[in-house]
């Protein structure tokens, strides 16, 4: 009796260890023999043959694709949760070869698939062409007609998904007529010089996901509860939209594994360059999560010019050397600092506080994104903005004997005063609203010292909700006090960026995070008590740490040793290595003059053996070619990938 019942324990555990709420989802688009290899634009048309190979492999290796339906139903506990090894399969836009080619195979394997079809592109007339713009030209034949939808629909294998009913397109977005993901964008008319308004855009998302809801419902029989974002390019009101209409799946096309409890935001694995099923199968199993970073580090003001036409020829050159150097990521200044003492003065991009010195984040942002192929982060201050606003909103310091004005170089907002941060919150939103870009670096200025922040709201803060004095001296004359203090302003610090963050995801949800930290709390992680910066602390808040690995401005007499020592310390640390990335000077700033690139390429090759995954370098500078291209794309050239 004993022995059964154990018997039937292990049954239990066995079958609950089968199920779970995780899955990965394949991203695929046209099916067909002509398949132009384009290794560095990223053609996402399959072959036929690669096409039943990775349904083999499938197979072959244990795993088990699954459909909407089965993600909803292990959501809502309707059953015992997706099998081991959960594989969702999508195809986007609607090819006719969804029908001749890839529904044979799935009714031949038994698997389900979801296709997405765009409402404006189904409703041409036989013998138009889809609108794509372009050199490439798709033919109404080309898409799926209404009667296979129809028999896919009924098939049971098939879920029919909006892929929009018109936002498959670009949108002018700002004023050198950048067109980008209609979605997301807020159109900008040159007529008169403004951007959409929020109720304007609002307007015509809902008029668009209604169309193609109804659309779908008409001509297919079935009411959509996928949406595919065109372009994987989607934001918070976009997903309430959807949902509103039942859509309460929604795909993007962000990396990574997925969680039934986040189907609102579904990530997908795209396919391109129809990758050989050895290629696939990495794809599908390590997630493309081990990709190194290259970041050139870029600013704003070494490119904008008074005259535009200057600006466009200075963004020309450096978008041309970015592309040679190869680097798949560019952090890029957003805010402007012509004095160069690293407050943010103006910004690049239209806001509700500060002056905008031109309209220009926007427009190098994108081209950086499509020209070069890059990923690029928003350079932008946490704290310091030259903000006309009361004097007692910005940190104070303790000297000679009374709270004053802090004399860093840094003229920080406090992130103790309610009006400040909602002030810097906004900024970021207005960033966000306005700008197309995939991540944020905040900048070295979020630090404390340990004669900050001791203005009146931030000592009562301390006392009401740490239980710590409110009197500098009491606060900075224990030691023990000292540090107990710094470790609270940390944690301000980080939630505040959090929180910025934050607010960016509402309108850029796939948004990754970096944030520049010095190397003096990784040496020395008691200074804290100094910086209110803390190395282990931030590994958990951000998605990278670039690390400034700068031994010429850190004064270090034993510069390779020193970064050594620092990729030593960082590997000490849980996901250090993972999440660093270890950014370089081109330039000795005691000196003003150029790193030498025997210098340069040296550090970057000392930092790779020791075991540096992601490398960074600050400054970029077209101009006088530093660092110097023809040598340092050898160390910067990173492999593309979507």
């Amino acid at each position: 009796m004993l022995s059964r019942l154990l018997m039937a324990f292990a049954l239990v555990l066995a079958s609950t260890a089968q199920a779970g709420s995780s899955f990965v989802v394949a991203s695929f688009h046209d099916v067909r023999e002509d398949v132009r290899l384009d290794y560095t634009g990223g053609s996402t048309v399959v072959t036929p043959a690669h096409l039943e190979a990775y349904f083999q492999w499938l197979k072959d290796n244990g795993y088990h694709v699954v459909g909407i339906q089965d993600l909803l139903d292990a959501k809502a506990g309707k059953q015992a949760g997706l099998p081991d090894k959960a594989v969702v399969l999508t195809f986007d836009d609607g090819y006719a070869s969804f029908y001749h080619t890839v529904f044979p195979l799935l009714k031949r394997y038994g698997y389900p698939a979801t296709v997405a079809l765009v409402g404006s592109w189904m409703d041409l007339p036989d013998g138009a062409v889809v609108p794509l713009g372009g050199e490439f030209v798709l033919k109404r034949e080309s898409l799926l007609s209404w009667e296979q939808v129809r028999e896919l629909a009924r098939s049971g294998l098939v879920e029919i998904a909006s892929h929009s009913y018109d936002m498959h397109r670009g949108l002018p977005g700002n004023p050198q007529g950048n067109l980008q993901p209609a979605g997301v964008t807020r159109i900008y008319d040159p007529a008169s010089k403004s951007y959409e308004s929020d109720e304007a855009y609002r307007k015509r998302i809902r008029e668009d996901l209604q169309s193609s809801a109804d659309g779908i419902a008409r001509h297919a029989g079935v009411k959509p509860r996928v949406m595919v974002w065109p372009y994987g390019e989607y934001n918070q009101a976009l997903i309430e939209e959807a949902a509103r209409l039942g859509m309460v799946v929604t795909m993007g096309l962000r990396e990574g594994r997925n969680d039934t409890s986040e189907l609102a935001a579904v990530k997908r694995m795209l396919l391109t360059a129809d990758p050989e099923v050895d290629e696939f199968a990495d794809i599908l199993t390590r997630l493309r999560a081990d990709r190194p970073v290259r970041v050139a580090h870029v600013d704003l003001d070494y490119i904008y010019d008074p005259d535009p036409a200057q600006t466009e020829r200075n963004l020309g050159e450096e978008l041309e050397r970015i592309h040679a150097m190869g680097v798949n990521a560019v952090y890029l200044q957003a805010y402007a600092d012509p004095d160069g003492d690293g407050n943010a003065d103006a910004l690049y991009f239209p806001n509700r506080h500060l002056p905008m010195r031109a309209d220009l984040f926007n427009r190098a942002a994108w081209q950086f994104h499509i020209r070069a192929r890059v990923r690029v982060y928003a350079w932008m201050p946490v704290l310091a903005y030259r903000a006309k606003v009361p004097e007692d909103w910005f940190v104070r310091e303790w000297r000679d004997g009374k709270a004053r004005t802090s004399s860093h170089i840094y003229h920080r907002l406090s992130p103790f005063n309610a009006k400040a941060r909602k002030l810097v919150g906004e900024i970021y939103e207005d960033l966000a609203k306005h700008c197309n870009f995939n991540g944020l670096l905040f900048h070295d200025d979020a630090i404390l010292s340990d004669f900050e922040d001791v203005s009146r709201v931030a000592l009562t803060y301390g006392k009401k909700v740490w239980g710590l004095p409110d009197r500098f001296e009491h606060l900075h004359e224990p030691a023990g006090m000292r540090m107990r203090w710094a470790q609270r302003k940390t944690a301000v610090l980080h939630d505040f960026t959090d929180e910025l963050a934050s607010r960016v995801r509402a309108f850029r949800p796939e948004l990754k995070t970096a944030r520049n930290l010095y190397a003096l709390p990784v040496f020395m992680p008691d200074s804290e008590e100094w910086y209110a910066q803390n190395f282990a602390e931030a590994l958990k808040h951000y998605d990278y740490i670039a690390l400034e690995a700068m031994p010429f401005m850190e004064k270090a007499e034993r510069p390779d040793a020193w970064l050594k020592s620092l990729v030593e310390k960082v590997a000490a640390y849980p996901d250090g290595l993972k999440k660093t990335v270890f950014e370089l000077q081109s330039v000795d700033w005691n000196t003003q003059q150029d790193i030498p690139m025997e210098v340069f390429l040296g550090q970057a090759d000392l930092l790779l053996k020791a075991g540096a995954v992601h490398l960074g370098y600050y400054p970029d500078n077209p101009f006088h070619d530093q660092p110097r291209l023809a040598s340092a794309k050898s160390v910067f050239t990173a492999p593309w990938a979507p």
